[in-house]
């Protein structure tokens, strides 16, 4: 697994292209003749972008679901809605599809953030909105999180 650092603003054209950030650009280099997919984020009103290795990854999960099980049939559907196969042309930039800027309420300005193996894209009003330390206290959230985690090979816990 790769990790991805950064979050950026940027500005999505008429056509529905984003420029991807040159740091980005440079830590997927690998990834860019592979192409990427791009869906709904469960969780949030935003994109996800996943590098192709990574996505098969998560499909490999995905794939040791039992299909007799009505609930995995009905995750799996609700999880690869409006999945694509995108690919980041010569000049870096990203077409988002109609459908998929729809639902993640994409005006103009954006907020491309990190989020460990994959880069999620967000309108930036919902973004700042999302990071808003009044609607959740992040302490408290760190310590529900990863406050049972110990590492003692690298001193974390």
């Amino acid at each position: 697994m790769n990790t991805i650092i950064g979050t950026y603003e940027c500005k999505v054209d008429a056509k529905g292209r984003l420029l991807l950030p040159a740091p980005f650009k440079k830590q997927l280099a690998a990834s860019l003749k592979d192409g990427f997919v791009l869906k709904r984020s469960v969780f949030q009103p935003c994109l996800e972008l996943y590098p192709m290795s990574e996505w098969n990854l998560m499909m490999l999960k995905i794939n040791k679901l039992n299909k007799f099980v009505k609930k995995n049939n009905d995750f799996i559907r609700r999880f690869t809605a409006g999945v694509k196969v995108v690919e980041i042309d010569a000049l870096g930039r990203l077409l988002v599809p109609k459908d998929l800027t729809n639902f993640a309420q994409i005006s103009k300005d954006i907020v491309l953030s990190s989020a460990v193996n994959i880069i999620e894209i967000w309108d930036k009003d919902l973004y700042e909105k999302a990071i808003d330390d009044s609607v959740i206290d992040f302490a408290d959230l760190a310590e529900d999180v990863m406050g049972n985690v110990n590492d003692d090979e690298n001193g974390l816990s």
